[in-house]
């Protein structure tokens, strides 16, 4: 196997097998961010084919070597729906819906880590660097040190990082924060993650943090620092301009509206199907706007852009059931002949179409319950090239803390949050091009490569070392 002087290491491999067996480069914000560094660098991928049984030797691709990863379908359901999706994602979300914890999901989840790792201490070259991508991976770090200490190590956390007091509830705690200090740097989206991971840390471990450094024992009796800091992910803000500049981007935002009943505003949701994004918060407040008398059906629509996600996991069917209820129950009051209150699209769209919705949408509602980051709002900002539009944006997601220029509201809050889409609505033409300009610029000064750059630039400095 060819060694490789820079590694990732995620749960998916960057592209995606289609019907007739080749292979497409996945549309994930992911695979974007690190496609300059991976084509700049002798690099290799290391990650799930995404289906279960398939057993692939090592390929090339876009100038990249992939490894894949054998899961059975038994590791799937413990490893991936179960203590990924079922334990750590609605842990390290607050709570919002109630995690499980199985000791047989844990089993399958270090198994699975650890032969990840193995994939990746074979592929990488002496001296080589290795990241390693979010939540389904926390013990890579640690297993692959153990193997291969001559590599620099790099994670990072692409959702939030919980509070002690919601942390602490894992059986798993202290094997989770060992896992993640075998890296050199762990990433966060905001400075409350690092803050929150720098907290357990101590709390469980009882290791020394000074600022963003941890000193680490090690078994000989040295200590090594780690890094932990917030590196706060972005967007390839080119290339939604690139198309929200093309004609023919612009005459489906044009048809979109006319598709709609030429409403005079167009009220905008995208999201995966997940209980932490707020989409019931959003459609409830939407909802009594339209009973207060606010809001007329007329005037206004909601669209609401909502992926399948995770289908085989009971809360989200359940949530998808609850959503389509709250949308029929609200069309079925408010609807006329020539008008629909809530457009509902449980589907997933091509970046093409996704930007014409954007420029389509007077106001975009991001109203996360808990966010990692939420790029949605970033790609909504990138693509308002006309300056005109306006973000509702949740404080709990991790663009709040860039976009203060948004319209920051609590969802939690449903008057709030009522009384901050009208506003909104009612914001004027010179108020949308102050805020969205401010907006704009920031979006730009801090790109998906300034991200990636910052991170490798901080993994370099601390062993003094990185990829060419």
């Amino acid at each position: 196997m060819p060694q490789a002087e820079f590694v990732v290491v995620a749960n998916r491999l960057p592209v995606d097998r289609d019907a007739d067996g080749g292979w497409r480069r996945s549309p994930g914000g992911l695979v974007t961010a690190l496609e300059p560094v991976m084509q700049g660098s002798d690099g290799a991928w290391v990650g799930w084919a995404g289906k279960p049984d398939l057993e692939l030797e090592p390929f090339d691709a876009d100038g990249t070597h992939l490894v894949p990863i054998t899961l059975s379908a038994e590791e799937v359901e413990l490893y991936y729906e179960g203590f990924s999706n079922d334990t750590i994602w609605p842990l390290y979300h607050d709570v919002i819906a109630a995690p499980r914890y199985r000791r047989e999901w844990w089993n399958a989840y270090v198994a699975v880590n650890r032969r990840f790792a193995e994939a990746a201490a074979e592929v990488a070259a002496e001296g080589g660097t290795v990241w390693v991508q979010d939540y389904q991976l926390q013990l890579v770090p640690q297993f692959l040190r153990e193997q291969r200490p001559d590599l620099t190590i790099g994670y990072f956390h692409h959702i939030p990082f919980p509070a002690y007091g919601l942390f602490s509830q894992l059986p798993w705690r202290r094997q989770v924060l060992e896992g993640l200090l075998g890296a050199d740097v762990i990433g966060f989206q905001r400075v409350a993650d690092a803050g929150n991971f720098a907290r357990a840390v101590r709390r469980q471990l009882r290791y020394e943090t000074k600022s963003t450094g941890i000193k680490v024992p090690q078994a000989d009796g040295s200590v090594r620092m780690a890094l932990a800091k917030a590196f706060p992910i972005s967007i390839d803000v080119a290339s939604y301009v690139e198309l929200a500049e093309r004609p023919e981007i612009q005459a489906r935002a044009a048809e979109i509206r006319e598709e709609l009943g030429n409403p005079r505003h167009i009220l905008l949701g995208v999201d995966r199907l997940d209980y932490t994004k707020g989409i019931r918060h959003r459609m409830k407040a939407f909802g009594e706007l339209l009973q207060d008398e606010r809001l007329s059906v007329e005037d206004v629509t909601l669209v609401q852009v909502a992926s399948p996600s995770r289908e085989r996991v009971e809360t989200y069917q359940q949530l998808r059931d609850e959503i389509e209820l709250t949308v029929g129950r609200i069309n079925g009051d408010y609807d006329t002949m020539g008008h629909t209150a809530i457009r509902y699209l449980h589907q997933a769209f091509p970046k093409e179409e996704m930007v014409a919705l954007y420029l389509a949408a007077d106001v975009m509602l991001v109203t996360a319950l808990r966010d990692g980051m939420n790029l949605v709002a970033k790609e909504y900002v990138a693509s308002r090239i006309d300056n005109r539009g306006a973000l509702v944006l949740s404080e709990f997601a991790g663009a709040a803390d860039e976009l203060g220029s948004s319209l920051l509201v609590n969802p939690h809050d449903i008057q709030g949050l009522k009384d901050t889409i009208v506003r909104a609505i009612e914001m004027t033409p010179g108020e949308q091009g102050r805020r969205m300009r401010a907006l704009r610029r920031r979006v730009r000064e801090h790109d998906v490569e300034d991200w990636s750059r910052e991170f490798l630039a901080a993994l370099a400095g601390i062993r003094g070392s990185g990829p060419a």
